[in-house]
């Protein structure tokens, strides 16, 4: 479940009786209000807390608060108005419209730089999305709002954009990396005693764990969850969690439970105006009951069902939505393409500096060398010098294919140690539990946590002992190369290498995912290289690849997925590596040229040019051969033949 967003940092789940007195307050601020920001913001916060409950007079009090603020000019209000307006599209199914007005706030926070609001819009985005069902769009916009509330500190907007990311991912089915986002929010949640997003991540935990097929765990997230929800009226916790329970129920083989718990799930979406929940709730029933032969019941919520579909999935609103989002990412591609062209202007005019600087030395120089050998003595000790930098480069490009094997290999062995800090921080906050429910006599809940307990101390011995394994092989595998050939098991040494680009990459960039293929020849017999030197010629051309995929991925808003496929297979008396990608290719004017020392298609400052040059010169002295196949906007597939006889 998505946590909706709060504007001006005011949550709408209180109690009836606090929610009635905050309404009153705002409607005397209005009213009393001495100058129009004032005004603005409480027409804003009025609002918020009627965007349940009265819908019709929050987009009334937001389209107050909009024309109220053009007239006087308060960018910050437009921003909250539309805001408020598209959360109120959102929440009655009407997405395309929900979109519209956020996008239209989301411009104006970019255009005063408003980051509190840019945030706030993109974290609105990414639930539009989500709602309407393009998860993989809605982590897009979630992490980059995720970007702007980290420099800015906006702890509680942290903590809903992990529970939200988290979310997607068990929408999706990851759901390992669902948990990654979601326990350390319900972390997070506990510490600052949040009953609305303990009401949320307990739900989410509850969802994860439903289908991961641990109910007992569920059950126990999903009593919390309800707990919270009715403690502060979150009626949209609330109709999630009871479908939920109705899920569980019918796994567990208790139909009259499973029904009973979905209807209050469509019964708390009516009364939260939660048409989405309604829709989930009354698909569930009808599929029971026409399942069990009752059609006159299957009938009955059939047409609930069709009503509620009606209402979120028009024609007119699909159309709509899908022609917003293809205007958004056509804007965002005229950015990048901006964006590009300005370098391209930089680097011409850089060339052109060049160009005119080396003619001019070319000159000095022809003139010098006429006039003296002194001339000549200083064109060689330059060209010395130039020897001299070219073997520093050298010396660059090894030592930073160094710094991301270490980096790869202090991400795989800090992975673990975070699973035994998480799982240890999880399970001294059960203990208390446990004693607190040991102090009421509730044993039955006191063992469903010690269970919990079992379950985590068992993965905190298993990534204990995958990190000691992860130590243990670094230090087999650190001796320093005597550059002396010695039976080597390539798959090993594939494997080993694909693993440490792919956490090298990931520990400077967190977001970046891809999807790794393998595919090596169990028979592969081992042959007499230097294990150090092949294995830099792996890891140049392995980063190359997650290179690739890692820019396309930043360009390419829909739709896309990164992968890299590694394979080792016999061939004529010689074995075969490849190493496959699809990201953007390799244009055909520069194919010929990426093997050459020095040229890089990379920006200034990310590429010396000299990894697939070095590999070249390494896979030659071992008898080998390097070549490459590569189809613009399709993928590059490097490979790397090496005799088995050397």
């Amino acid at each position: 479940m998505k946590k909706f967003g709060t504007l001006l940092l005011i949550s709408l789940c209180v109690t009836a009786s606090a929610q009635q007195r905050i309404i009153d307050s705002l409607r005397k601020l209005v009213a009393s209000a001495k100058d129009d920001t004032t005004r603005i913001e409480s027409i804003c916060n009025l609002g918020m807390h009627y965007i349940y409950s009265k819908p019709d007079s929050a987009l009334s009090l937001a389209q107050q608060a909009l024309q109220l603020s053009k007239a006087s000019q308060f960018k910050k209000g437009e921003v909250d108005a539309l805001t408020l307006e598209g959360n109120i599209y959102d929440v009655t199914g009407n997405y395309s419209k929900a979109l519209t007005m956020m996008l239209e706030s989301l411009k104006i926070s970019e255009q005063i730089n408003y980051q509190y609001g840019i945030e706030k819009n993109l974290h609105d985005i990414s639930n539009v999305y989500s709602d309407a069902g393009d998860e993989r769009q809605s982590i897009n916009y979630a992490r980059k709002a995720r970007l702007i509330a980290e420099a800015a500190h906006m702890e509680r907007s942290l903590t809903i954009n992990m529970l939200d990311m988290g979310d997607s991912y068990e929408k999706l089915n990851i759901l390992d990396s669902a948990l990654i986002f979601e326990r350390p929010a319900f972390v997070r949640a506990a510490r600052a005693k949040d009953p609305d997003l303990l009401a949320t991540t307990t739900n989410n935990l509850g969802n994860i764990y439903l289908k991961m097929h641990r109910l007992d765990t569920a059950l126990l997230y999903y009593h919390k969850a309800i707990v919270y929800a009715k403690h502060v009226n979150n009626y949209d916790a609330l109709c999630e969690t009871t479908l939920g329970l109705a899920k569980l129920f019918q796994q567990k083989g208790l139909q009259d439970s499973a029904v009973y718990y979905a209807r209050q799930s469509i019964a708390a979406g009516w009364h939260g105006g939660f048409t989405l929940a309604v829709l989930r709730a009354s698909q569930f029933l009808t599929q029971y009951f026409e399942s069990s032969g009752q059609l006159d019941s299957a009938f009955r919520y059939q047409k609930v069902l069709i009503t509620a579909k009606d209402s979120l999935y028009s024609q007119e609103k699909t159309s709509t939505f899908q022609n917003l989002s293809f205007a958004e990412r056509q804007r965002q591609q005229d950015i990048l393409e901006q964006q590009a062209a300005n370098r391209a202007t930089v680097r011409f005019y850089l060339l052109i500096a060049v160009i005119v600087f080396l003619v001019v030395m070319a000159v000095v120089f022809w003139r010098n060398n006429k006039q003296n050998k002194k001339a000549r003595a200083q064109i060689q000790n330059t060209l010395e010098e130039l020897k001299t930098t070219q073997n520093q480069l050298v010396q660059s490009a090894k030592m930073a294919s160094l710094g991301e094997l270490t980096a790869g290999i202090a991400h795989e062995i800090q992975n673990p140690l975070n699973f035994v800090n998480n799982f240890s921080e999880v399970s001294s906050e059960l203990l208390d539990e446990m004693d607190e429910e040991l102090e009421k006599g509730d044993v039955a809940e006191a063992k469903a946590i010690s269970a919990d307990i079992k379950q985590n101390l068992k993965k905190i011995r298993h990534h204990g002992k995958r990190a000691d394994s992860i130590v243990k092989g670094m230090l087999d595998h650190s001796r320093v190369s005597s550059g002396q050939k010695e039976p080597t098991d390539l798959n090993v040494l594939a494997d080993e290498y694909l693993r440490l680009s792919y956490h090298g990459l990931r520990a400077k960039d967190k977001e970046f995912n891809a999807e790794l293929i393998t595919h090596f020849d169990e028979k592969l017999p081992k042959i007499n290289v230097v294990p150090q030197d092949i294995g830099r010629v792996l890891l140049n051309v392995i980063n190359n690849a997650f290179y690739a995929v890692q820019q396309k991925a930043k360009t390419t808003a829909y739709n896309y997925n990164p992968m890299v496929e590694i394979s080792t297979a016999r061939q004529n008396g010689s074995i075969l590596i490849s190493v496959k990608d699809n990201g953007n290719g390799i244009p055909d004017p520069i194919k010929d040229k990426i093997m050459q020392p020095f040229f890089t298609t990379k920006p200034t400052g990310e590429g010396t040019g000299l990894g697939l040059s070095l590999s070249y010169d390494i896979v030659k002295v071992h008898g080998g051969e390097i070549t490459v196949e590569s189809q613009e906007g399709v993928g590059t597939d490097f490979k790397v033949l090496l005799p088995v006889l050397s």
